[in-house]
C-alpha cells in the first residue's frame, strides 16, 4: 500500500499569468505558497483483477480506457499496466471548487502514489510537468502551472514561466519572522460558494489566446503586481503586500465577469472595516475562500463568524507531494 499526499495552496501574487495563452507569449510570474491541508492518495494492489476506484463517486472496470474519472484515466495510462489490478482511494481535507488548487494538488499526489507502488522515482520538477502535460495537454484543460508546481515543490515559492514553457522554481527569500507573520496575520475565510475554474479560466484563455488589449493590459499589470509583491514580502513589509492584494483583487475583479457577486463584496467591505489590510478571493473567483492580510486579526475574526463566515486556519507546508506510508 502506497499513501501519497500534496498540499492545496493560495497564491500570493500574479496569479493567472501561468496559463500557457499568456506565458508563451509575455511569460509569467508568480508567488504561491503550499498550506498543511492536503489531498491525500491511497495506491494498492486488490485481491480479485480490475480497477477499484473511490473518490466522490465509486468505479470498478476491466479496462482503462473504461474509466470515468479522467485524471485516474490518464494517469494509469500513463504508466501502461499491462494487467489492470489496482485499487486507487482519494480524500481531501477541503472539497474541491474552493479555489486552492485541489486539481492539480489530486494530480501531483495521484502521479507520486502510482509512480511509487510501481516502484519508480519522480523528482519534483518531472512530477509538476507530468501532471501539467495530462491536465493542460492530454485533456485540454484551460488551466495554468501554478496549482502542479507548487503541490510538487511546497514552500513559498516564486515562479516563472518562460515562453518555452520551461519553469524555473525559486524560494521565496523570505525572513523567519516575516514568515511567521504571514502565517499569524494571513486569514482564509470559506465564502459558502463552490465552483469550477474551468469556465472562468476558459474565458480568460479564449481572450488571451486572440490577443484581446484589455485582458493583456490587466495579466501585466498584475503580474507586476506579482514582482512587488515579492519585493515587500523580501523586504520584510507584510504591510505593504497586504495593499497589494487589495490592489489585486481590484484588478482581479475587472479582468472578468463572474469574478465575484454582491454578497462576496460585501464581505470584503466589512473585512475592511474590521481589521483587514487588503485581500482577495483565491483562485480563480466567483467562490472559494476570501483571503485578507490583518492587522488586527482577532476583530476581523469576530466580524467574520458574525457574518456566518468559517475560518480555516492553516500554517505553510515545505514538504511538496511525498509518500506518507509505504508497506
Amino acid at each position: 500500500m502506497i499513501i501519497a499526499r500534496s498540499p492545496l495552496r493560495i497564491t500570493l501574487g500574479g496569479g493567472g499569468t501561468d496559463l500557457p495563452s499568456y506565458y508563451r507569449e509575455h511569460e509569467g510570474f508568480l508567488v504561491a505558497a503550499a498550506i498543511d491541508k492536503y489531498v491525500y492518495v491511497t495506491v494498492m494492489r486488490p485481491f480479485a483483477p480490475g480497477i477499484y476506484l473511490k473518490y466522490s463517486q465509486l468505479e470498478h472496470v476491466e479496462q482503462v480506457r473504461e474509466v470515468k474519472h479522467p485524471l485516474i484515466r490518464e494517469a494509469i495510462e500513463k504508466l501502461e499496466f499491462k494487467t489492470p489490478q489496482v485499487e486507487i482511494t482519494t480524500l481531501a481535507d477541503i472539497p474541491a471548487g474552493t479555489g486552492l488548487g485541489s486539481s492539480g494538488s489530486f494530480t501531483t499526489a495521484l502521479l507520486k502514489a502510482l509512480y511509487a507502488h510501481r516502484k519508480r522515482h519522480l523528482n519534483q520538477d518531472e512530477l509538476a510537468e507530468l501532471a501539467c502535460h495530462i491536465e493542460i495537454d492530454r485533456l485540454r484543460e484551460p488551466v495554468g502551472k501554478q496549482d502542479q508546481y507548487i503541490a510538487a515543490f511546497g514552500g513559498v515559492t516564486c515562479f516563472t514561466f518562460h515562453r518555452d514553457d520551461q519553469v524555473t522554481a525559486v524560494p521565496l527569500k523570505i525572513s523567519m519572522d516575516t514568515l511567521l507573520d504571514l502565517e499569524d496575520n494571513l486569514l482564509l475565510f470559506f465564502t459558502g460558494f463552490s465552483r469550477s475554474a474551468a469556465d472562468i479560466l476558459k474565458d480568460q484563455d479564449t481572450r488571451t489566446r486572440q490577443s484581446d488589449s484589455e485582458i493583456l493590459k490587466n495579466l501585466h499589470y498584475v503580474k507586476e503586481l506579482g514582482i512587488r509583491s515579492k519585493e515587500a514580502l523580501e523586504g520584510g513589509d507584510a504591510t505593504r503586500f497586504g495593499r497589494l492584494m487589495h490592489e489585486h483583487w481590484e484588478h482581479k475583479k475587472r479582468r472578468l465577469g463572474g469574478m465575484s457577486n454582491p454578497k462576496i463584496d460585501q464581505w470584503y467591505e466589512l473585512a475592511l472595516t474590521s481589521g483587514a489590510v487588503g485581500g482577495k478571493l483565491v483562485g480563480a473567483g466567483g467562490g472559494g475562500f476570501l483571503m485578507f492580510y490583518a492587522a488586527d486579526r482577532n476583530r476581523l475574526r469576530h466580524a467574520m463568524k458574525t457574518a456566518g463566515l468559517e475560518e480555516v486556519r492553516f500554517r505553510f507546508d515545505f514538504e511538496g507531494a511525498k509518500v506518507v506510508l509505504s508497506s
